[in-house]
């Protein structure tokens, strides 16, 4: 090997400049065509909404209107409605997984019942428009299933304060009943794809697997708790995240029967204001920050998870 040249830079102290050389290497003739495409697109777009956009943007008016307190002190009702999807979102969430996982486990069964029984659901709830689903359920759980379970009196009848504590969870204690119709509508509703998620988990793991568990002398749940769910959840957490972020976002259904979550109070507030655009990108804009803020937390859980199974 010959000398280095006098002067110059060491490859080592070089990564940036042999980074973007192998970028460049990989592109190949398609590449940058849709490449220069895409640039004459944003061209043109940027072009026609410059002479053919008639539209007066009030950044200021809308930024002011959703950060104003209520009349009576209370968060601004733009802040309310996010905390409303985050509370749906959450009780969603851990509904969705308890449901989920038992319909997954069910649908591995041996036990012709209880694999046809939730192989029944999943199929029933995976073909029906979710639209139709919630309205049909929204009205069965308010006329029918809330007096049928005797929750009247705590849901529709409740009278006194209640403490910080319940009203960071739950919200306010007359919209009990809308945030039990909309936590199990969602729940329901993905239980039926995280079931098919956990049911492909499960077959995933090689037989050889489950048979050292079995000459292990363990028992069912220990060959569960310590063989088979680690690895399970190691092989589900992208499809699980993926799961998650889109309960966030099909949250946004449940503001047609009238729950006050983000969705519901951008239009409210939109309507009422007349700064259509605004309102809408800000509630865009905040739905973005809850879906990366959890990709991000499954991403580092994903790696953690990982880094113990395969230290374990």
């Amino acid at each position: 090997m010959g000398k280095q040249e006098r002067g110059a830079e060491p490859a080592y102290r070089r990564p940036k400049q042999y980074a973007a050389q192998r970028f460049y290497q990989r592109l190949n003739k398609l590449d940058y065509l849709l490449i220069t495409l895409s640039i004459l697109i944003v061209c043109w777009l940027y072009y026609r909404s410059s002479i053919g956009v008639n539209y007066h943007w009030n950044w200021a008016g809308s930024l002011s209107l959703i950060f104003t307190p209520r009349a009576n002190g209370d968060l601004p009702y733009f802040f309310q409605g996010i905390l409303a999807t985050l509370r749906l979102s959450l009780w969603g969430m851990a509904f969705a997984l308890l449901l989920g996982s038992a319909l997954g486990l069910a649908r591995y069964s041996r036990i012709a019942l209880f694999r046809i029984s939730a192989t029944a659901y999943v199929q029933l709830i995976r073909n029906i428009p979710p639209l139709v689903f919630v309205f049909i359920f929204y009205f069965f759980i308010s006329n029918q299933l809330i007096p049928l379970l005797g929750l009247e009196v705590l849901l529709r009848e409740r009278t006194g304060d209640i403490n910080t504590f319940q009203a960071v969870l739950f919200g306010q204690a007359r919209l009990w009943e809308n945030l039990l119709s909309g936590v199990l509508c969602i729940g329901l509703l993905s239980a039926a794809y995280i079931a098919e998620v956990v049911r492909a988990g499960l077959e995933s793991i090689p037989k050889g697997q489950w048979e050292a568990a079995s000459a292990l002398g363990l028992s069912l749940p220990d060959k569960y708790r310590f063989i088979i769910a680690p690895q399970v959840l190691s092989n589900i957490s992208p499809p699980l995240a993926g799961q998650s972020i889109s309960l966030v976002k099909d949250s946004s259904i449940i503001s047609l029967i009238s729950i006050q979550e983000l969705t519901f109070v951008g239009t409210e507030i939109a309507n009422s204001s007349g700064l259509i655009f605004e309102i809408w990108i800000l509630v865009g804009s905040a739905y973005l920050v809850l879906c990366l803020s959890l990709s991000l937390l499954f991403s580092r859980l994903e790696q953690r998870a990982r880094k113990h199974l395969y230290r374990d």
